[in-house]
């Protein structure tokens, strides 16, 4: 079973940034790829962003491509999401998710075929 658990979250201005971190475990990280998602309050989730089990493709969402960065460091068993030019509309909270080898990139980069989720971490950004 894997566990993830997600931290860096907070409160930040409009048009700061933030890292979040997600913890993985449970399983050989590098045989996870990785995505984070949203849930804004009232709102469906909705897909972030999401990388390969190596690293070497990312996607994004239309809503945070330019802004948000997805990263890895498989010998810490931890992604990151780096978030710049926040606005208020960024505020959810974000999931960090993982998926086996045998995942389809193609339907990871469209938000489906991950298996495994953290408990989120709350993102407020103030206007």
């Amino acid at each position: 079973q894997v566990q993830l658990v997600e931290s860096g979250g907070g409160l930040v201005q409009a048009g700061g940034s933030l890292r979040l971190s997600c913890a993985a475990s449970g399983r050989t990280f590098s045989s996870l790829a990785m995505g984070w998602f949203r849930q804004a309050p009232g709102k469906e989730r909705e897909f972030v962003a999401a990388i390969s089990w190596g690293g070497g493709r990312t996607y994004y969402g239309d809503s945070v491509k330019g802004r948000f960065t997805i990263s890895r460091d498989n010998a810490r068993n931890t992604v990151y999401l780096q978030m710049n030019s926040l606005k208020p509309e960024d505020t959810a909270v974000y999931y960090c998710a993982a998926a086996g080898q045998s995942a389809n990139w193609y339907a990871l980069r469209g938000g489906e075929g991950y298996d495994y989720w953290g408990q989120g971490t709350l993102v407020t950004v103030s206007s």
